[in-house]
């Protein structure tokens, strides 16, 4: 007899289903027993650390991955997380263990009782099984929905009780061999005129979301606006990769979180393309118009909802790297580039202060000692847009949190090593943040991964202290972190950990941790100055 619990992991295999992540309860062990050799687990030590391992680890294979939680609580741990992964788009099946089918009804220990609920508004579908039979099923319907654009997470809630019923074999071999391929081709003539309104525009611009590098756009951009003569800028300092080289001579910056910032920063152009992600995607509200009188705007993304709430201008609904590779083509203006976008000033490494050091200083050394082609996590919001000084250069290179839900950034980091094992990680890792999701080093240490976290340890929260401000919000309470060693606390996970409060000290630190294989930790004492992000 075959049972519902090794038919579902047939079709698992044959939709290359194999890597989990998660930390198991009591409703999950009948699913997980006589696990298969050649699946893998990755035991998280907590539900929402588990989901971003998982968040990070799809988002860097592009493929999906499978997250294990138990039941209510269990998804309810995983949720702060997951609101980045809808955020993001991140192709993730969620199965949560129920209880028994007998228990259901009588809301034994355990039972989620309203279990499809749970996760809404969250995921893009919701289901419980209604047979046993039926969970292969849902199981191949969840990976297809989760992969198909717009993509994003899934959630499937399956009965204790289910994993060891026989399974509908008759129909089994019609799972085994279902595939669905395909993505949103945006409208030809809908490109063909927004190729002519670029080749028009007296001054356009290129604004790039995170959708361009998850779909592997990176390239097309580039061509685009190499032939175009396109200034090119980041929609947000919040998204959550980064489509473009920030070295490269036509990268003008990162635009601001405020309705009146990006409205002064668009305010030179009559024309913006904003390509691959959530367009005007504030941080702080303020009255007056989204943009300056004369400049027009098109959107071009894979999401329909993304265009639906987009609130002006042209929305095109497509592949957007597809898309602009098409539009390299068929744009036939070349614009004179503005004025390279202003270098940060020069920073001297040489001054030593006793007991910090300054951001700028840390970026300068982190620039100078970091090894070739690392793929860095983020979530260290003090330090605002780093990349200006510390250049990202390659697709699928950054990875950050999506709805700025912290708890992310250090276990997802746990994922993107799994992901790309042949690649050193850099974590930049806030000290406010990483209290999150902490248990993400035992991971690291349990695998051995080329992670090198550096605890930004300003000891506060400093981007609260700034919006703050921002709002003219006084007497809040402290917002000062004092009395928190991350050296003793990765070293009782068994990672490798040292504090730097010097420059000659911070480069001696990098040199160790990127010349030796496995994880470290290094906490930096940075000054506790302004991010910049609301000036």
């Amino acid at each position: 007899m075959t049972t519902v619990r090794e038919a579902s992991y047939q079709v698992l295999r044959s939709l290359g289903v194999t890597t989990f992540f998660g930390n198991p309860g009591s409703n999950e062990l009948p699913f997980l027993q006589q696990f298969p050799d050649d699946f893998r687990y990755i035991l998280a030590l907590q539900e929402g650390a588990g989901l971003a391992m998982a968040d990070g680890y799809a988002q860097a294979t592009g493929k999906p991955a499978l997250v294990s939680l138990h039941s209510a609580a269990g998804v309810g741990q995983a949720m702060g997380n997951l609101v980045n992964s809808w955020q993001a788009g991140t192709p993730l099946i969620l199965i949560s263990g129920q209880q028994s089918r007998p228990l259901i009804t009588l809301q034994g220990m355990l039972t989620n009782h309203d279990a499809t609920t749970l996760p809404r508004p969250l995921v893009k579908w919701s289901f419980e099984a209604p047979s046993p039979q039926a969970v292969p099923a849902a199981l191949a319907r969840a990976i297809a929905c989760a992969t198909t654009a717009p993509t994003g997470p899934v959630y499937l809630s399956v009965p204790l009780s289910d994993w060891n019923e026989p399974a509908d074999t008759d129909n089994l071999p019609y799972l085994l061999g279902r595939h669905i391929a395909g993505r949103p081709i945006a409208d030809r003539a809908a490109l063909q005129a927004l190729a002519r309104r670029l080749d028009t525009a007296d001054n356009p611009v290129l604004v790039l979301g995170p959708d361009v590098d998850a779909y592997g756009g990176w390239d097309a951009a580039v061509a685009l606006a190499e032939k175009a003569g396109l200034p090119v800028k980041f929609g947000t300092y919040e998204y959550p990769r980064i489509s473009f080289p920030t070295q490269h001579p036509c990268y003008q910056g990162t635009l601001g979180p405020a309705v009146g910032q990006v409205r002064e920063q668009l305010a030179p152009y009559d024309f913006v393309a904003w390509v691959g992600g959530a367009v005007l995607p504030y941080h702080a509200w303020e009255p007056g118009r989204y943009l300056r009188e004369g400049t027009e705007l098109t959107l071009l993304t894979p999401d329909p909802d993304q265009a639906a709430r987009t609130p002006l201008g042209t929305a095109i609904i497509g592949d957007p790297a597809e898309a602009l590779a098409r539009l390299a083509e068929l744009v036939t203006t070349t614009h004179p580039l503005p004025e390279p976008m202003k270098q940060p000033a020069p920073v001297d490494i040489s001054v030593q202060h006793t007991d910090t050091i300054s951001e700028t200083q840390f970026l300068r050394v982190l620039a100078d000692e970091h090894p070739a082609d690392p793929a860095w996590v983020f979530e260290a919001p003090s330090l605002g847009p780093w990349w200006n000084r510390l250049p990202i250069t390659e697709p699928n290179s950054y990875f950050c949190a999506a709805a700025s839900a912290l708890g992310y950034g250090l276990p997802a980091a746990v994922g993107v090593a799994l992901a790309q094992p042949d690649r050193p990680v850099i974590a930049l890792i806030g000290d406010g943040s990483a209290n999150y999701s902490i248990t993400g080093l035992w991971s690291a240490a349990q695998h051995h991964l080329d992670i090198t976290y550096l605890i930004v340890h300003n000891g506060a929260y400093r981007v609260l202290k700034d919006h703050g401000a921002w709002l003219n919000a006084d007497g809040l309470p402290s917002l000062n972190l004092p009395g928190i060693d991350f050296t003793d606390i990765a070293t009782g996970y068994g990672i490798p950990a040292r504090t730097v409060a010097t420059t000659n000290d911070l480069a001696d630190a990098l040199k160790q941790a990127f010349g030796t294989t496995g994880p470290h930790l290094i906490q930096v004492q940075i000054t506790d100055e302004s991010s910049g992000v609301f000036d």
